[in-house]
C-alpha cells in the first residue's frame, strides 16, 4: 500500500476518542510511509488526520471541490492540494489515486463516499480494500445492517466479508496488505 484514501467527518464528534483515533491512524500512515489521500479540509476529523500525518513527516494529498476551497476550509500545508469542479470529481480522483479506502467516523457524506467505493468494488470497477475503522464502536449499527442485508439476501456473504473492520488502525492496515478481492458480482434469475 502506497496511498490510502480516508473518508471522515468535517466535525470532531461528541467524544475526544474519535479525534484520538484519527491521530492514531495518521501516525500509523506516516510510520508506514503511506501517503494520505483525503478531502483536503483543515477542519474536523479530516484536519486531524492530515495534521498528524504531516507532523510525523508523512505526505498528504488533498482533493477538494472549488466551492469548498472558496469557503477557505482547505488545508494550507498539504504536500499537494488538487482542486476539482465537483463532489463527483473529488470522489473519482480520490479513488484513482488510492490503493485502498478507510472510513473513520463521520456523517452522511462519509458514508456516501464509503458506499460508492464499496459498490464499485462489488461490481468489479476496482479490487482495492474497503475498511471501517470502528472507533468507539461507531460503526456497530452499520455492521448490524450489513449482517441484516446478508440474512435477507440483499448482500451476498462474499461482499459482506469484503469490508475490513477493525478498531485498531495498525490491524486494519495489516489486513489491507493481505486483502484479496472477491469475484465480480453477477446477476441470476
Amino acid at each position: 500500500m502506497r496511498r490510502l484514501a480516508v473518508f471522515c467527518g468535517s466535525s470532531l464528534g461528541a467524544s475526544e476518542v474519535y479525534k484520538e483515533g484519527a491521530v492514531q491512524l495518521g501516525q500509523e500512515l506516516a510510520k508506514r510511509d503511506i501517503t494520505l489521500i483525503y478531502g483536503g479540509a483543515s477542519v474536523g476529523m479530516m484536519g486531524t488526520v492530515a495534521d498528524t500525518v504531516l507532523e510525523k513527516g508523512g505526505k498528504v494529498i488533498g482533493v477538494i471541490p472549488k466551492m469548498l476551497e472558496d469557503r477557505e476550509i482547505s488545508h494550507p500545508g498539504l504536500t499537494e492540494l488538487i482542486v476539482v469542479h465537483s463532489m463527483h470529481e473529488r470522489k473519482a480522483k480520490m479513488a484513482e489515486l488510492a490503493d485502498g479506502f478507510i472510513a473513520l467516523p463521520g456523517g452522511p457524506g462519509t458514508l456516501e463516499e464509503f458506499f460508492e467505493v464499496f459498490t464499485w468494488a462489488q461490481i468489479g470497477l476496482h479490487q482495492k480494500p474497503c475498511g471501517l475503522l470502528n472507533i468507539n464502536h461507531y460503526y456497530d449499527h452499520l455492521i448490524s445492517l450489513f449482517n441484516h442485508m446478508t440474512k435477507e439476501e440483499f448482500l451476498q456473504e462474499k461482499y459482506r466479508a469484503m469490508t475490513v473492520i477493525e478498531q485498531d488502525p495498525e490491524r486494519l492496515i495489516d489486513r489491507f496488505s493481505t486483502y484479496e478481492a472477491p469475484s465480480v458480482k453477477t446477476y441470476t434469475k
